[in-house]
């Protein structure tokens, strides 16, 4: 069995339930499904990186590559 035909039949078992209980467990289990898959993502970072992407931004204003959050706001709106 293929893994939509999988996700499917669980969608319709899930939808057949009715029961506060259960619904709550499997909100729970997917939350803390959700949070180890983002917990795996993070990765810290190195000091030696976060001083290079300072030493970047701190570059990128001296050479006026910054975009102050008002004028960012307007051009942001004009994307849509």
């Amino acid at each position: 069995m293929d893994l939509q035909t999988r996700k499917i039949q669980i969608v319709r078992e899930f939808l057949s339930y009715s029961e506060e209980s259960f619904i709550k467990k499997i909100e729970e289990l997917l939350f803390e499904q959700r949070k180890r898959m983002f917990e795996k993502e993070i990765k810290p970072m190195s000091l030696q990186e976060y001083e290079s992407l300072f030493d970047k931004a701190v570059e990128d204003k001296k050479n006026g590559r910054v975009k102050n959050a008002r004028n960012l706001k307007k051009e942001i709106a004009t994307w849509k």
